[in-house]
């Protein structure tokens, strides 16, 4: 379906939603497509291709507020749709807030280009799939006959999605992305340990060198090796970048409009006061070229800002969204993070293990929890001990617990080493007197 098709069905959808009774109404109509591939010990285990169109929409009717989606978008049969999605709006409670965004939060312009579409996609065939995936794990499997199961796997898909509100805003958004990796599992008497690589890209030609992703994977599980708890006490803990998302959840999750507005946030009442270490900046850019979650404007329309979340320690912002905003009489700018960029700093992960005399390096937490209305934490974590700078034991089966509140004062450096393969590009990260549960 071209754009001009999408366009005609979006306003056919917003006639026939107003004739039976809706004020206002949102939707969007996507087509996808994609394949994924599964490659493991040396067979095909899974190879699919999906295409699907669909079409979601929001209704408003005298503020009664009500979401719909279907994948048939016969107009005949759509119009039925529509009328029972309007009728069913009509018996719920109305809700003063529930309204579509003022106008004058949608972008004013939608031509610059993020450069999140590979026009070789089309051109991108089976054969050349299986191959890459194949590469992936002939160089897994290839690294030591400890290894006893390789699983690697490829994935790709396209993406094109039309975005109107019935109060004026129209939006494209056209975008791609490839991933592929491995997972590892190796022999260690009677313990299986496993480790993976994945990496992912807007564009298939700047994926990364396809045998340095099977090595990296089959080195993680070799590493573990002879895994094992350590005894209990206080740690520097430095967290590998790739593992650091999981902490950083437990920054942004609080900071949404609706975590507030439902007593849920332990960052509520801390707008411009001190909430890390004056080692942490964190800006929110949703412009950057080919970024995995760059955009011009989000799921409600509402222009993309570039801001600062936390500035040397200090927050900055929440994230708010129209109907939040509404209910908290705070300025609405958009309510979810974009590419996450970290201020990092001049060590590599390596000359940060070499400067620590007793630490825990962690490069996967294992379970648990986080509570975004406390900020208590629990997880489980495997990694390696550090002793006098070097590498001296594969652990795990410990385990780290605290309050945000306070592990987030005790960061004491980044690394320079910012994960470049999601939208939350985090260094790696060093605290100091993190206490480890072990033996």
């Amino acid at each position: 379906m071209t754009t001009h098709e999408k366009e005609a069905l979006a306003q056919f959808v917003i006639d026939t939603a107003k004739k039976y009774g809706a004020n206002e109404i949102a939707l969007s109509i996507t087509n996808d497509s994609g394949v994924e591939i599964q490659y493991r010990d040396g067979e095909i285990e899974q190879l699919n291709e999906a295409q699907q169109s669909g079409l979601a929409m929001q209704i408003y009717a005298n503020h009664k507020y009500s979401s719909h989606s279907t994948n048939d978008l016969n107009k005949k049969n759509l119009e039925r749709f529509i009328e029972q999605a309007v009728l069913s709006t009509k018996y719920l409670t109305a809700d003063p807030y529930r309204s579509l965004p003022d106008p004058e939060l949608y972008p004013k312009d939608l031509n610059r280009d993020l450069q999140l579409l590979d026009n070789k996609f089309d051109k991108t065939n089976t054969e050349t799939r299986l191959e890459m995936v194949q590469k992936v794990y002939e160089a897994a499997k290839s690294q030591s006959d400890k290894i006893i199961s390789v699983a690697s796997g490829y994935s790709d898909g396209i993406m094109h999605n039309l975005r109107v509100h019935s109060n004026g805003f129209s939006g494209v958004k056209e975008s791609t992305i490839f991933t592929i990796g491995a997972e590892v599992t190796v022999r260690d008497g009677d313990a299986r340990p496993e480790d993976w690589f994945y990496v992912q890209n807007r564009f298939i030609d700047d994926l990364p060198d396809l045998k340095m992703i099977g090595n990296k994977a089959a080195k993680g599980a070799l590493d573990k090796i002879g895994q094992k708890k350590v005894k209990s006490g206080s740690y520097s803990m430095l967290v590998e970048n790739r593992a650091a998302g999981r902490l950083i959840s437990m920054l942004i999750s609080p900071l949404s409009a609706a975590a507030i507005q439902q007593k849920s946030s332990y960052l509520d009442g801390m707008l411009e006061k001190q909430v890390a270490s004056e080692k942490l900046t964190i800006v929110d850019n949703p412009f950057i070229p080919k970024g995995f979650s760059s955009r011009l404007y989000d799921g409600q329309g509402i222009a993309a800002h570039k801001r600062t979340v936390i500035e040397k320690g200090v927050l900055k912002t929440y994230y708010v969204d129209d109907y939040y905003g509404r209910k908290l009489g705070m300025q609405v700018n958009g309510g979810s993070s974009s590419n996450l960029i970290f201020e990092h700093g001049n060590k590599s992960l390596e000359e940060i293990i070499k400067s620590l005399d007793k630490g825990i390096l962690i490069s996967g937490f294992n379970g648990g929890n986080s509570n975004t209305t406390t900020g208590d934490f629990s997880f489980g974590i495997s990694g390696f001990l550090i002793e006098k700078g070097e590498i001296a034991q594969a652990v795990n089966e410990m385990n780290i617990s605290g309050n945000a509140k306070d592990l987030w004062k005790k960061l004491v450096e980044l690394g320079n080493d910012p994960y470049k393969w999601s939208s939350r590009q985090v260094p790696s990260l060093l605290f100091e007197d993190i206490v480890f549960s072990g033996i």
